[in-house]
């Protein structure tokens, strides 16, 4: 094989989404090296894991003047947010830790955690790349912004605000940031301090909820009923295994299912349910837009009574003739797309919500966790409890991490 034809079977390999997500991070990169002094650096795991920010003064007024606007409201919302801070914290904590049992004792089991990334690689969270920017902008901020607001609410001067990227190696994934007195939340009654720390996850929390209904309610029976007819599930991928049952039949990635033996599959939750009704050693009979195939079912590695076929699908769509010839196909793709970056704004912010949650180091669950130690404890007890607390929980994540790199 000469150097060319070399070249071009490596570059077939690489997705356009890894190209493009490339690209961003080398012009992000530039940017930063041309702009470095205004740029600032804080070290975690320097130089693996770092943060790059850049501090200004944007949306402070603007915080400042939607606290003032809406006391009695906000601080009946802070309020509640604690509550859900600390519920969220138990449902986080007990996913981490019974996610950990279940590694140990199955190896094969999935990683509860795992870093969101718009490149697909073993271990990470694919999330396609204007998806990944668009929802984690819109996630960082209004975090960051309900942060700023709790604080004004509660007399904290805000020093700055600003964005920054936290970096793996390079600078990768965009965030946003308020910077509150220390000196000044440091003063204040430890229910301020948790309504001010719980305010980010809250509030992403309550946003996926409310993009989940407004797609579920408003968008979902308008487009449906006007716009796209679902055709099937799609084949995204055959699972990680060596020996897959779909493998075994040769069913291929980007294949539509149409029909499991006689039944007729069009969405998703048809397949799911199918395959429900079925035990391993079953044989079942797929047929697809490519092909049809005798697939012998075998057992899921984490439920030894449940089917497995070793596929990841996702809903297969069509646009309607008649739509599409009265406004056009690209009127009807960027609606599609709409549909796309709601799903990942509510998933996105539920999960990244959630996660903030976890009682770790300096993110806002380990924030709340240490003070609520510090009122039951005294300082020197508290910070040793919350070490413990923090570094278990560290080594949980990483090995949810690791384990998905490696299984």
């Amino acid at each position: 094989m000469d150097i060319q034809a070399l070249i071009t079977l490596s570059l077939s390999k690489i997705s356009m989404q890894s190209l493009i997500t490339i690209l961003f991070v080398l012009i992000l990169g530039t940017i930063i090296i041309i702009k470095r002094k205004k740029f600032s650096i804080q070290k975690i795991l320097f130089p693996i894991f770092y943060l790059v920010i850049y501090k200004t003064k944007v949306g402070i007024k603007f915080m400042d003047n939607f606290s003032k606007r809406h006391p009695k409201f906000l601080r009946i919302i802070s309020t509640i947010g604690i509550y859900i801070g600390f519920l969220g914290m138990i449902f986080i904590s007990y996913t981490l830790i019974s996610n950990i049992i279940k590694i140990i004792t199955m190896p094969e089991s999935l990683p509860s955690v795992g870093l969101v990334l718009p490149i697909q690689m073993k271990g990470a969270f694919y999330v396609p790349f204007f998806y990944w920017v668009i929802s984690i902008f819109i996630l960082a901020t209004v975090h960051e912004f309900s942060h700023g607001v709790i604080a004004k609410l509660n007399k904290i001067k805000i020093k700055s605000s600003g964005f920054g990227f936290l970096s793996i190696l390079v600078p990768l994934i965009p965030l946003a940031f308020v910077e509150p007195d220390e000196k000044q939340l440091a003063k204040k009654s430890t229910k301020a301090k948790l309504a001010v720390y719980a305010a980010g996850p809250f509030s992403n929390i309550i946003l996926g909820i409310l993009v989940l209904l407004f797609t579920l309610f408003i968008v979902s029976p308008l487009v449906q009923s006007n716009v796209i007819d679902y055709d099937g599930v799609l084949i995204t991928g055959l699972t990680d295994e060596e020996i897959t049952p779909a493998e075994i039949a040769g069913m291929k990635e980007n294949e539509i299912i149409g029909y499991l033996d006689q039944t007729q599959i069009t969405h998703v939750t048809n397949f799911t349910e199918f395959l429900n009704t079925k035990s391993p050693g079953d044989i079942i009979h797929i047929k697809t837009n490519a092909s049809e195939y005798n697939v012998n079912l075998t057992e899921k590695a984490d439920d030894k009574e449940k089917a497995y076929l070793g596929v990841f699908v996702s809903q297969s769509t069509k646009i309607k003739p008649a739509f599409e010839q009265k406004y056009g196909k690209f009127t009807a793709k960027g609606i599609i797309w709409i549909i796309g970056l709601l799903y990942w704004l509510y998933l996105l912010n539920i999960g990244i919500g959630l996660f903030n949650l976890v009682p770790l180091g300096p993110i806002d669950g380990g924030l709340m966790m240490k003070e609520v130690l510090k009122k039951w404890f005294n300082k020197k007890t508290a910070k040793k409890i919350f070490s413990f607390i923090s570094s278990a929980f560290l080594i949980m994540i990483l090995i949810n991490i690791l384990h998905g790199f490696v299984r």
